[in-house]
């Protein structure tokens, strides 16, 4: 039941920030509505991923993949690109932490005489733990696009 609740609750916090981007991106105000779902669909997918004990760099791959299929089936369904609805579905998951402990750390490099290796040890972990995830987005949201509009046969 606990479960349950977090999701509710990481479904309901993510979809407002998938509206105001939508609402960034000019997305026409009937559609605000799918890029919510998408988002909420694609947050608690990652977040009921990591509760699994799943790296966070999978769970986000396999979010945006499963955002990718959504959105796909929002777009045929509304004869709109399938990027109207994925792009503000996936802003919830970019790795703001991650990167801003990137950019504390390396400032807080900058005026150290010495390498501090507790420093550089953070710097690197987020770091690459932002271009992980990052990637996993990208590519994740890409990969059902790929597969779905190919025009020869997979096999």
């Amino acid at each position: 039941m606990d479960l349950l609740l977090t999701l509710l609750n990481d479904a309901l916090f993510s979809a407002i920030p998938a509206i105001g981007f939508a609402m960034l991106f000019n997305v026409p105000r009937r559609f605000l509505a799918y890029c919510a779902i998408a988002g909420a669909i694609g947050h608690s997918c990652r977040t009921l991923l990591m509760s699994i004990d799943m790296p966070i760099e999978w769970a986000t791959f396999s979010a945006a993949a499963i955002i990718g299929v959504v959105t796909i089936g929002f777009a045929k369904r509304h004869m709109a690109p399938p990027l109207m609805y994925s792009v503000a579905a996936v802003i919830p998951m970019i790795p703001g932490t991650y990167a801003f402990n990137t950019m504390i750390a390396l400032v807080q490099m900058i005026p150290q005489a010495q390498i501090n290796p507790e420093l550089t040890a953070a710097v690197i972990y987020n770091g690459l733990k932002t271009v992980f995830i990052l990637g996993a987005l990208a590519v994740g949201l890409a990969m059902p696009s790929l597969v779905y509009y190919r025009t020869r046969p997979i096999i």
